[in-house]
């Protein structure tokens, strides 16, 4: 019994799989139900030109010359136009294709991007791009190719049966002698597919992870001598990937052998046949070339209808992992037509952040990061969490951005009397400078309009002045369009730093957060550039982790967070606050 239920489930999960997939071809139904009619009538125009053939040879053995004549022009005359029909369907295959592959990746990739980053974070980047190009080639292709292939085969077939019942229905019987075996094969056949298949991808996924991963931190690599052990690793990946793609070819050849073989059984008794019905006279040397070709198309069509079979597998199992992506939670944005009408009056007369007995635990609940903490930050302030690496501090920040939420407790952002619960529609009352390398790739006045694309030069310019980059920028033969190489190339860290900063007020939010936003700066850039920040928006409210004790001064409060998850007010006012 276990065999059928695992059977079941794996057509179960195939269906559902299609069924995320028919969508696209709904959308798409009329390009493809052309491409399906172009098909069928080239496929038609085949079986009337091996018709014509028939009676072209029986006029050519009777010395018909008009009949030859006929013949022969029909012959040609149908090969020419579905020659034409071949050259259309397949511009039609190339244009649709493009704009449902560009379709899809677009909806993919704008799911990933709006997923909840808590569920969307769970998964390598080089898994999510491998998944947005890879399955998204497989499923894209299957809509403009496979579908209609299931139906020109489908036509095919049921012609070359229906001519060869026609004039011996015996040949029919020869001709189908493989379709048991495909039948009762085709189970086992689409679970080992299926199994291949989802190994295959999953371990090209690792690849391109481990490769991405890899290139990123080559410096790291090359600083720690780490070289040979990076290649080795790499070398170990792909010969995982060539062991699977030797089982997975093993399998493939043995199943091609054996309906080769079964193929070549099928051919030679529709010959041997054939040769037979001529010998007795039954039938014309026409006839006889005519059954030669039928039934090559017809066991033809049937192998090709069998072997849809694991291109279907295929395509289902790349869509699978497509599903998995896309059934992530969706931010949702509920508030934002409330957060949008408060913003004028949030850039006018700032936003208090209040977080009231806020808890926070990992997924699996084992471990609890933040403990009933409490604080408030009112507009034109700042804060400064402190304490050791791993306590919290980012995950609190995480918060305030509606990134996560809080397993317990309540955050809000109050503007002008009136509160939001803290959610992704808040956050665009907040700019933000994150620990990390944050650039992108491109100039430096891209990197700042990336928040801001009607930011006038004179803005970035002030902008920059503030993050105390500017006289550098200026200094560049290229000013603003100076190039930004990956992860920040061509500036150093302390320098990609301030145009984090620089991008953080250019958005002129009225909620500024800095997770060791200064770590790479020296003590005296440092403080010119927290001095401009204070000078610049007297209402920002603003909150920073940092390690660094000099930050401290320029700060409100500073909260503590211990070791239990708890948060405590370290300083206020500069004053060291004694427990």
């Amino acid at each position: 019994m276990k065999k059928p239920r695992e059977y079941a489930v794996l057509f179960k999960s195939m269906a559902s799989e299609w069924k995320w997939l028919l969508r696209y071809v709904f959308h798409y139904r009329l390009e493809i139900a052309f491409y399906v009619i172009a098909g069928i009538i080239g496929t038609a125009m085949g079986l009337a030109s091996s018709v014509a053939s028939k009676y072209l040879i029986d006029a050519v053995v009777a010395h018909s010359r008009d009949t030859i004549a006929f013949s022969a022009g029909l012959v040609i005359g149908l090969a020419v136009l579905q020659t034409v029909i071949s050259a259309v369907t397949s511009r039609i295959a190339s244009v649709v294709g493009t704009r449902i592959r560009n379709e899809i990746r677009s909806d993919i990739y704008e799911h990933m991007v709006k997923s909840q980053w808590r569920d969307i974070n769970k998964f390598h980047s080089g898994e999510l791009l491998n998944r947005l190009e890879g399955d998204v080639s497989a499923v894209s292709g299957s809509i403009i190719s496979f579908i209609p292939s299931v139906f020109t085969r489908s036509i095919q077939f049921v012609g070359c049966l229906g001519i060869v019942l026609y004039y011996d229905p015996t040949m029919a019987i020869f001709a189908l002698l493989s379709a048991p075996f495909f039948f009762f094969s085709s189970r086992f056949t689409t679970k080992m597919m299926r199994k291949y298949n989802k190994e295959s991808r999953e371990i090209n996924g690792r690849i391109l992870s481990f490769g991405e991963e890899s290139m990123q931190n080559l410096q790291t690599i090359k600083a720690f001598d780490l070289v040979r052990t990076y290649t080795g690793n790499f070398k170990s990946l792909l010969e995982n990937y060539r062991k699977i793609k030797i089982e997975h070819d093993k399998f493939s050849i043995a199943m091609t052998l054996i309906m080769s073989l079964i193929g070549l059984v099928v051919s030679y008794s529709c010959y041997g046949w054939g040769v037979f019905r001529l010998w007795q006279g039954v039938i014309s040397y026409g006839t006889m070339t005519l059954f030669l070709q039928i039934s090559g198309k017809l066991t033809g069509s049937f192998s090709s209808l069998v072997s849809l079979v694991p291109g279907a597998v295929s395509i289902a199992t790349a869509a699978g992992r497509i599903i998995e992506v896309t059934s992530l939670p969706l931010e949702e944005d509920k508030d934002r037509e409330q957060a949008e009408a408060l913003m004028e009056s949030a850039c006018e007369n700032g936003v208090t952040v209040l977080a009231d007995g806020v808890s926070y635990s990992y997924e699996d609940g084992n471990e609890e990061v933040l403990s009933n903490i409490d604080f408030r930050v009112e507009p034109g302030e700042t804060v400064a969490l402190v304490g050791q690496s791993g306590e919290g501090k980012t995950t609190i920040l995480r918060l305030v951005l509606g990134l996560m939420k809080p397993s317990g407790g309540v955050m809000e952002m109050q503007i002008n009397g009136e509160a939001l619960s803290i959610s992704d529609s808040t956050r665009r009352f907040c700019s933000y400078v994150p620990q990390d390398n944050a650039v992108f790739s491109g100039t430096v006045a891209d990197n700042l309009r990336v928040v801001r694309p009607d930011a006038t030069d004179e803005e970035l310019k002030e902008a920059l002045m503030i993050a105390d980059m500017w006289d550098y920028i200026n200094e560049q033969p290229l000013g603003l369009q100076t190039l930004v190489g990956e992860r920040g190339v061509n500036f150093s860290e302390g320098q990609v730093q301030r145009i984090s900063i620089a991008r953080a007020v250019l958005r002129k939010s009225p909620v500024l957060l800095m997770d060791e936003a200064t770590s790479a700066l020296d003590a005296e850039t440092e403080g010119r550039v927290l001095n401009n920040l204070m000078k610049s928006d007297k209402k920002r409210t603003c909150i920073i982790t940092t390690h660094r004790p000099s930050m401290l001064q320029y700060c409100d409060r500073v909260y503590r967070l211990e070791k239990n998850g708890h948060l405590s007010v370290f300083t206020e006012n500069n004053q060291e606050i004694k427990q």
